[in-house]
């Protein structure tokens, strides 16, 4: 029989958490037949994560949200990481990565903080495909 913390452990592992968001997104895609009449249907909020909303989330639409999270879903699911064209999202990363070894911290801390980094970002990306998912639905009349 298995013990609370080994159960605990399978439902916080970090496998879960990307099936999870891997199976949300495949609904959304089954689910969402015409992806454009997410168009110019503005997000209900703002991405979290503390960063100052620019120009570029303000103007975020559903369909943009769509077409990021299948290419998030493909990014977990192939491994493959593509090259970025946006010199601004390297360059911002780059400072991060840059303040976090100033830090001197192990490389176990350095494990910690980004894997609840990572846990936080794939639930924040799961809630918002079952969002657009319910919206979509509201949009074509099915759902309330």
């Amino acid at each position: 029989m298995q013990s609370v913390t080994e159960a605990k452990f399978k439902r916080d592992s970090l496998l879960l958490a990307l099936r999870s968001y891997s199976s949300t997104v495949g609904r959304m895609e089954q689910t969402v037949l015409l992806p454009s009449l997410l168009r110019d249907v503005p997000a209900d909020e703002p991405w979290r994560g503390g960063a100052v909303v620019d120009d570029e989330q303000s103007s975020r639409d559903l369909y943009s949200d769509y077409l990021m999270l299948k290419a998030v879903k493909s990014v977990v699911e192939s491994g493959l990481i593509p090259l970025e064209d946006n010199m601004s999202k390297k360059a911002a990363l780059s400072e991060t990565l840059e303040a976090l070894l100033e830090l001197d911290a192990d490389p176990e801390t350095l494990f910690r903080f980004h894997l609840r980094g990572l846990f936080s970002i794939m639930s924040q990306l799961t809630q918002q495909s079952q969002r657009l998912t319910q919206k979509y639905l509201e949009i074509i009349g099915i759902a309330n």
